[in-house]
């Protein structure tokens, strides 16, 4: 890598560009050497280590890029974090319920996850919250705490009924939350069948709105829960039955990432009232389901953005214990223990993704406009008009002189009437124009919006060694954004703007917004890439959703996954090694047999050995590299062994 200027450049320069010590939440930090180290343990000062000694290590253990790392020691804290944070809460305010957690599986559905988070999860008694028969199978096995609940969410048949029930006659704390009024009958009609008496909750259709990307979880319009005369009807059937007394729940949900304090505490407040209605209804309930939302400040603005968040994790859980505490008292109703099913605030933290850049591609001149000759000039001499007038106060009018010609001239060349030579020379001088012109806007006091967008257009495109569609589906879906910056070479200015394009063979495939300090920034800085090592670059606060919600796109499967913890006395182990999909696992999820095709290369090749085409070495060579490629990463691969 060339050496850019260090003088003016410190290690806090870079903390301040990226944001770090924002976003990182003490997890992640920028050490003197300028690489990113991650933080196992908060209270433990050795507990580091650099994710690029982390990607040198796998690397040289045989471990391609991309590549996810799981921290479980960060899971660990994440969860000790609420629920100690809940329960200083509670004792400063004097409630007299208590707090259970518990992990939706949909927001990670991974084996690992779901182990960890009943493992750590068990001195607090952290149950699972689950939305489908296959979550339920999963929860049945992992929890093994008889005082942790499994809530029960999604649309239920028969079949996710009797399942739940069963959980109960294992000893399992589990509550069926009615989220259909047709599931009051059909759990009444199994519990009858099977003998077992049901824990029964159900989910209420708030009115209240959160902001953010997931409003529409609440609202009249919500596809989810029951509004308050279907939730009178649901009680009425329960009490018909005598089976009112099995109404123990009560539960709601705002949405994801609620960013502002304000829509939570609306929305416990409401919910509280109708919990106390309930009760008056002469239900026993216990136990009030404040759902997820607890944001994540994924930009590290602290604001009521929908990236961010205006509340800290104490604020949340003292204003959620107070709203509920007040009203009760209020309504002179027992306090409930309070369930909350935090997804995205315990694993997000969880998982960093590492990528290598494979190649840039540079729109911005490095040139000033170069020697012309006497034959060409003709072709460009308006473009060099508008070089020869810039100044400070034309930017604007030149560059829209600029944008001018050379629309004219592409027309020309549509035409016939400019060669490529004379067409390549007139974009040369644009961009070169182009960047004059940017340079002289950064030292305006105000900047037009066509002048802003100019980085924008200037900038690089850096090609990452991923899948936007496999790794980073919200990107695309939702427009989420990550924090993304350089592991290493943080020493040195980055010199580049640029935006991230993956590898596959879609115009979506790219990363064209990140996060800023007032508002998002439509280019990334980054180093030129050095010519003897990748140039690495981390994607973090990814743990939520993204894995499990990724799909197939050009047949870019799961990527290599590898977790990293560490030991009490601070050594760092790394365990748990998944190899991501091969070319032969993405075709058969998308039902080819790799058998049959190799099959078919075969036949294709001994038909050729046979026409005299290829020899019969050659036939040898085809199969092995054709069988090496069905065995083989589903990304770039390098060649990273002696």
């Amino acid at each position: 890598m060339e050496k850019e200027q260090t003088a003016a450049w410190t290690i806090q320069d870079a903390n301040t560009l990226y944001r770090i010590r924002e976003w990182g939440n003490e997890y992640f930090y920028i050490d003197d050497t300028g690489e990113v180290h991650v933080q196992l343990k908060r209270n433990t000062p050795k507990a580091s280590v650099s994710l690029l000694k982390i990607a040198h290590g796998l690397q040289e253990r045989g471990l391609k890029l991309p590549v996810l790392l799981r921290f479980s020691d960060i899971l660990d804290d994440r969860i000790k974090y609420i629920n100690e944070s809940f329960q200083q809460a509670i004792e400063e305010a004097g409630y007299r319920g208590s707090y259970r957690g518990v992990y939706p599986i949909k927001v990670n559905q991974q084996q690992q996850v779901v182990e960890e988070i009943t493992q750590f999860g068990k001195q607090f008694h952290h149950g699972l919250e689950t939305g489908s028969k296959a979550e339920l199978i999963a929860a049945m096995a992992y929890i093994d705490d008889p005082e942790a609940y499994v809530i029960c969410n999604g649309y239920k048949d028969e079949e996710y009924v009797d399942l739940a029930l069963r959980c109960i006659s294992l000893g399992i704390q589990t509550i069926l939350v009615i989220e259909m009024p047709s599931e009051t009958e059909v759990i009444l009609e199994r519990a009858r069948e099977l003998g077992i008496k049901p824990n029964i909750g159900i989910r209420m259709k708030p009115s209240t709105t959160a902001g953010g990307h997931w409003t529409e979880s609440g609202g009249d319009r919500s596809v989810f829960g029951l509004n308050t005369t279907q939730i009178i009807s649901a009680v009425d059937a329960l009490r018909e039955a005598g089976m009112l007394e099995c109404l123990k729940l009560l539960h709601y949900h705002l949405g994801s990432q609620i960013p502002n304090i304000h829509a939570i505490r609306v929305g416990a407040s409401e919910a509280v009232r109708l919990y106390a209605g309930l009760v008056k209804e002469g239900a026993p309930m216990g136990l009030l389901d404040i759902g997820g939302g607890l944001a994540i400040d994924y930009d590290g603005s602290s604001t009521a953005s929908s990236t961010s968040r205006n509340y800290s994790m104490k604020e949340y859980c003292d204003d959620v214990v107070e709203v509920v505490m007040n009203i009760c008292d209020e309504q002179q109703t027992p306090h409930p223990t309070i369930i909350s099913e935090s997804g995205r605030a315990l694993v997000a933290y969880y998982s960093v993704l590492l990528l290598n850049i494979l190649d840039t591609n540079t729109f911005r001149s490095e040139e000033t406009v170069p020697e012309i000759p006497e034959e060409l000039k003709h072709s460009v001499q308006n473009l060099l008009y508008v070089r020869g007038m810039l100044n400070s106060k034309n930017a604007q009018e030149c560059l829209n002189d600029l944008n001018y010609y050379r629309e004219e001239n592409q027309t020309k060349f549509l035409y016939g009437s400019v060669n490529i030579r004379e067409r390549a020379l007139a974009e040369h001088i644009y961009w070169s124009i182009m960047a004059e012109i940017y340079e002289i806007s950064k030292k305006l006091d105000y900047i037009p919006p066509a002048l802003k967008s100019l980085e924008h257009q200037l900038s690089d495109i850096y090609y990452g060694n991923f899948s936007v569609f496999q790794s980073l589906p919200d990107v695309w879906a939702i427009d989420q954004l990550f924090p993304i910056m350089p592991i290493h070479y943080l020493q040195h200015r980055p010199t580049q703007h640029a935006i991230l394009a993956d590898i596959t063979c879609d115009c979506d495939g790219k990363i064209d917004t990140f996060i800023g300090r007032s508002e998002a920034n439509y280019t990334l800085p980054l180093h030129n890439p050095p010519e003897d090592e990748d140039y690495i670059l981390g994607v973090f606060l990814v743990g939520a959703y993204q894995e499990t919600l990724g799909d197939l796109h050009n047949m870019f499967g799961d990527t290599n996954v590898v977790s990293v913890s560490c030991d009490d006395e601070g050594s760092v182990m790394l365990h748990s090694e998944l190899d991501g999909d091969t070319v032969a696992d993405v075709l058969s999820y998308v039902e080819y047999d790799p058998k049959q095709l190799e099959t078919q290369v075969r036949k294709k090749a001994e038909a050729a050995v046979r026409e005299g085409r290829i020899t019969p070495y050659q036939r040898r060579k085809i199969i092995t590299a054709y069988n090496a490629g069905l065995r083989g990463y589903t990304y770039y691969e390098t060649d990273q062994e002696d």
